[in-house]
Parts: structure tokens; C-alpha cells; sequence
């Protein structure tokens, strides 16, 4: 997001733990030093907005395996356009 010049628009957390509550431990975001564990499933879900123009937000769902990190969720990043 930085590299691409949409920093100063990034104005949230990258994501967050998911479970019982809408917003669950860990925080995503750069002044956050925990460890994520095995068996953590969270959101990764970063959020670009530019006044005047246009917002997007895409997100994933991840399991943290001992492999690794196993996305959930399977839904396309192209961008689709709508006509109403």
C-alpha cells in the first residue's frame, strides 16, 4: 500500500482475530509485536480510502497452521464491476 503511494489513505489496521466477537485479539498492524500462534484465525483485510473518490476494502480469512498460513476464503480480487 505504501509502495503503490496509498499510505496516507490506509488509515486502519491491516485485520484482526475472528471468532465469537466481530473484533477479537491479535490487532493487525505495524506497532503490534505479538506473535501470532498456531490456531489463530484471523482477518487480513486492509482498507484504502481516498476522500472524494473511492474506497475499497478486500478481505481474507486465515488459519494459521504449523505449514503455515491457510486462507478461508476463496472469493476472487478482480475488479468487478456493477451496474445498477
Amino acid at each position: 500500500i505504501e509502495e503503490a503511494g496509498f499510505g496516507e489513505y490506509f488509515l486502519h489496521r491491516v485485520g484482526h482475530g475472528l471468532g465469537m466477537d466481530v473484533h477479537e485479539y491479535p490487532s493487525l498492524h505495524g506497532q503490534n509485536d505479538d506473535i501470532i500462534e498456531i490456531g489463530n484465525v484471523f482477518t487480513v483485510e486492509p482498507g484504502i480510502y481516498v476522500p472524494g473518490l473511492a474506497g475499497v476494502r478486500i478481505e481474507d480469512d486465515l488459519i494459521i497452521t504449523a505449514e503455515g498460513a491457510e486462507t478461508l476464503t476463496s472469493f476472487p480480487k478482480e475488479l468487478t464491476i456493477l451496474h445498477l
